[in-house]
C-alpha cells in the first residue's frame, strides 16, 4: 500500500510539474498577479470569499464522497479546511458577516438528504434554479442554523452588505422570473429591487455599501423570449448572454456596464469601487473558456487579467486589496477539476 501511495504521489507531482511548465508562457502575461498559489487540490471548488479581516475563506466544494456542493471554510493559506454545512442536499453561495462569527449560504437540505438534479449543460452553460433552495444564517462553525427565506421558489445567490445590515439575493418568489431582492440581515423586510424581463443574479455590494453589481440576461427577440421562458419554466437559466449592471441599494440608478454579447458573470467591485472584476468568454462568446477581466464602472477601460487556457472565474479582492482569490481549472490533476487559487495583486 505504501508503494502504491508513493507511486500515486510521484505521478501527481509529475502532472503538476508538467502543468506548471506549460503555464510559464501565459503566466508572464498575467502582470497583475504574483505568487499564484493553489489552495485546493481535487474536485469542484468555487465561490471562495474572504472574511472581513482577510484571514479566512468560505467556499463551496464537491470532492471525495460528496454528491453535491457543500460549504467549507479554510484559512487564507489553505489550511484548516472544515465543512460547516450538514452534508445534506445541495449548497451554494456562502458569504461572511463582517464580524467573521456568522455567515449565510443557500441550501436545499430541507427538501431531503439527496441533492436533487444539478445543472444540465447539454444546451450550453446552465444554472439550475432549484425551488428547494432557501437562504440560511449560521455560526461560522456551522452551528445555530436559522432559515431566512421560506418563499415558494428559488432563494439563493446571497451576499451581505459591508455593515452587515442587508442581504441581497435572487428569488423567483413573484413568478418564474428571477429578480434581485434585498432584506434585513435577520430575514425581515424582504423587498424587490429589479423588474425587467430576464434573469438577474450573482449580486455583490460595493465597499461603500451604496451600490450593487450583478449579472443579467435581457431577452429581446421573440425567439430569445421563447427560449428563456422554456428554460425558466423548467428551472434553468442559460448563461451564454449575460451583461453586467450596477444599481443603487434602493433599486434606483440601474446602469449597464458591459455590452459585448458574451457571458459575463461573477462581478466584484475593486476596493476603491471604481472598477469591477469579472469572468467572461468575450474573446470567444460561443466558447467555453473564461478568463478574468476588469472594467471601469462606467464601462470603459476593459483589461484582461488571466490568460490560462482553462476556466478562470469567481474573483474577489481581499479587504485590503492586496490579494485576489478565484476559481480556476489551471494545473488540474484531472480534467474538469476547478480549484481555488490566491495571488498577490499588483494594480
Amino acid at each position: 500500500m505504501r508503494i502504491r501511495n508513493l507511486i500515486a504521489a510521484v505521478l501527481m507531482l509529475m502532472v503538476l510539474m508538467i502543468a506548471v511548465a506549460g503555464a510559464q508562457g501565459y503566466m508572464k502575461k498575467e502582470k497583475h498577479l504574483a505568487n499564484v498559489t493553489q489552495l485546493t487540490w481535487s474536485g469542484q471548488n468555487a465561490e471562495a470569499y474572504f472574511s472581513a479581516d482577510g484571514t479566512k475563506l468560505v467556499f463551496q466544494s464537491t470532492h471525495g464522497d460528496l454528491k453535491a456542493d457543500q460549504i467549507f471554510t479554510m484559512d487564507a493559506d489553505g489550511n484548516n479546511v472544515k465543512m460547516i454545512s450538514n452534508g445534506k442536499g445541495r449548497c451554494t453561495c456562502a458569504y461572511w458577516f463582517p464580524d467573521g462569527k456568522e455567515l449565510i449560504y443557500a441550501s436545499t437540505y430541507l427538501a431531503g438528504d439527496e441533492p436533487g438534479p444539478g445543472s444540465d449543460h447539454a444546451k450550453g452553460i446552465m444554472w439550475r434554479l432549484d425551488p428547494a433552495y432557501d437562504i440560511f444564517r449560521a455560526n461560522s462553525d456551522g452551528s445555530n442554523v436559522r432559515r431566512l427565506t421560506d418563499s415558494p421558489g428559488y432563494d439563493a445567490e446571497g451576499a451581505i452588505s459591508p455593515d452587515g445590515k442587508l442581504i441581497v439575493f435572487t428569488s423567483t418568489r413573484d413568478g418564474s422570473d428571477p429578480e434581485l431582492y434585498i432584506m434585513n440581515a435577520d430575514g425581515t423586510n424582504q423587498r424587490r429591487l429589479t423588474n425587467d424581463k430576464g434573469y438577474d443574479g450573482g449580486a455583490f455590494f460595493s465597499h461603500d455599501g451604496k451600490k450593487i453589481c450583478f449579472r443579467a440576461n435581457r431577452p429581446k427577440t421573440d425567439k430569445e423570449l421563447a427560449d428563456y421562458k422554456d428554460l425558466i419554466e423548467n428551472g434553468n437559466v442559460r448563461a451564454m448572454n449575460l451583461e453586467l449592471y450596477t444599481i443603487n441599494v434602493d433599486g434606483t440608478g440601474l446602469h449597464e456596464v458591459t455590452n459585448n454579447g458574451a457571458c459575463n458573470f461573477c462581478p466584484f467591485f475593486s476596493v476603491d469601487d471604481k472598477k469591477i472584476i469579472f469572468a467572461s468568454n468575450m474573446l470567444n462568446p460561443k466558447g467555453m473558456n473564461f478568463d478574468l477581466f476588469w472594467i471601469g464602472t462606467d464601462g470603459t477601460g476593459c483589461e484582461q487579467i488571466t490568460f490560462a487556457p482553462e476556466f478562470d472565474a469567481f474573483p474577489m479582492f481581499s479587504p485590503d486589496g492586496k490579494k485576489l482569490v478565484w476559481g480556476s481549472g489551471r494545473w488540474a490533476a484531472e480534467r474538469g477539476e476547478t480549484n481555488i487559487f490566491i495571488a498577490d495583486w499588483k494594480p
